[in-house]
């Protein structure tokens, strides 16, 4: 199989040519994208001894998200069958490549992720504050996109098989640092199969753009959106199962039960008198049901994870 790698970059002319330099032979083609870069790091790509480095230029950043968008596409038209990131700051090893297609090209994935979290001597060389916002973001992110055995869902060293990735929608992915955790919800809707692959990360000088204040602004809203369309199409357009049934109507009989408790106990608080014994079962029953059927429905979806890569049963179809 063709591997590309795409590396997105943005003022990233101290680090990128030490990426470039640490590809190794095993990759047939390197797509820079420079989103906008204020500093030397188009002259740096463009001064790259490399025959298998090109570069892709966007005249504005527009976010990391487009970036590899606009990589995926050039590595789609250079006929690459898998796709690996790497980001430009140095974080990612880019002699562990090999380990992160192995997964892909042995047919046991679709979509393979480096995770550093696997071991405690790995996770201990994280900085703390980026630990623990990335234990946090990480379970939210299990949540949203389904993939309950994903270990690291946030980390950005990846690599998709090509089969999978034209069936992505590129032009309705998101552009900015939400790119990973759409990419997984929309993985999901397409039942690619995702393998965790343990590494470290490798931190030294480099800045993140994305501050924990501006994800905590403009996280939540994305990441419900995504969990609502991915619940929407598994089970209620793709396919109606046990788990669709809990879920609605643990929803009705939790919605029901806590309106009509408020409605009860302000009603009650109003005319001065204590709620009623009898009341307040009424109203406890169908949110204590409904609490539990939503926790069956969320036994059923961490059962729902995809475990037959497409990309298996592409190739098995190939002539």
């Amino acid at each position: 199989m063709r591997i590309a790698v795409v590396v997105p970059a943005h003022d990233e002319a101290r680090h990128i040519g030490g990426v470039l330099a640490a590809i190794p032979p095993l990759v047939g083609a390197i797509i820079v994208v420079d989103d906008g870069s204020r500093d030397e790091t188009a002259r740096v790509v463009l001064d790259s001894p490399d025959p298998r480095v090109s570069l892709v230029r966007h005249d504005a950043n527009r976010g990391v998200g487009a970036a590899m968008c606009s990589g995926y596409r050039r590595a789609l038209e250079l006929g690459a069958d898998v796709v690996v990131k790497v980001d430009g700051d140095g974080q990612m090893d880019p002699a562990r490549i090999a380990a992160l297609v192995r997964p892909i090209l042995t047919g046991r994935a679709d979509y393979a992720k480096g995770a550093r979290l696997h071991e405690w001597a790995t996770a201990r060389t994280m900085p703390i504050p980026r630990l623990v916002g990335n234990l946090a973001l990480s379970f939210l992110v299990k949540v949203v996109s389904g993939y309950w055995h994903v270990i690291d869902p946030t980390n950005g060293f990846t690599a998709i098989h090509r089969s999978v990735l034209e069936r992505l929608p590129l032009e309705r992915l998101n552009q900015g640092y939400f790119f990973e955790t759409d990419v997984l919800s929309r993985l999901y809707r397409v039942q690619a199969v995702v393998a965790d692959v343990p590494m470290p990360a490798r931190y030294g000088n480099e800045e993140s753009g994305l501050s924990p204040l501006r994800a905590a602004v403009s996280f939540p809203g994305k990441l419900m959106r995504a969990l609502a369309g991915r619940i929407l199409w598994r089970y209620f357009v793709q396919d109606f199962t046990a788990c669709s049934l809990f879920l609605l109507s643990g929803t009705a009989l939790l919605l029901a039960g806590g309106t009509f408790g408020l409605v009860k106990w302000g009603a009650n608080v109003a005319r001065g008198e204590l709620t009623p014994a009898g009341t307040v079962m009424l109203a406890a029953v169908p949110v204590l049901l409904g609490f539990q059927f939503l926790l069956q429905a969320l036994v059923l979806d961490v059962g729902n994870v995809p475990r037959v890569p497409i990309a298996a049963a592409t190739d098995d179809k190939a002539p």
